[in-house]
């Protein structure tokens, strides 16, 4: 696997659409390019000027949202990915959590029995 330098991210591109809402396929050229992915790898940040690094805002995992002609293109056995700046990711997409639980019902309170 890459292990990216200074401030770069590798990204795994999410996969595009095919076909449209309506069922059209769509050939390869119509497609958008994609501005979405998952973050593979990150390096170790920005070297300051003072010597440390810079701590990254990315992590491992995440799903970023890149500029659309950001980056670095490259293949690897059949896989494609981006190598971006980490300057070049605007947005981190937050993920959806997992359905959370669900508070135990409270027992209703009896009824108090009325005398005759």
């Amino acid at each position: 696997m890459l292990k990216p330098l200074g401030d770069r991210v590798v990204v795994k591109p999410a996969p595009e659409e095919e076909t449209t809402s309506g069922g059209i396929v769509l050939p390869d050229t119509a497609k958008k390019k994609p501005q979405e992915g998952q973050v593979i790898a990150i390096g170790p940040g920005k070297l300051l000027d003072n010597g440390q690094r810079a701590p990254m805002s990315v992590s491992v995992g995440d799903t970023v949202i890149y500029s659309k002609y950001g980056g670095t293109e490259i293949t690897l056995k059949t896989e494609e990915y981006v190598v971006l700046e980490e300057d070049q990711i605007m947005a981190i997409k937050p993920v959806a959590k997992a359905a959370a639980k669900a508070a135990p019902k409270a027992k209703p309170k009896p009824k108090p029995k009325r005398k005759r």
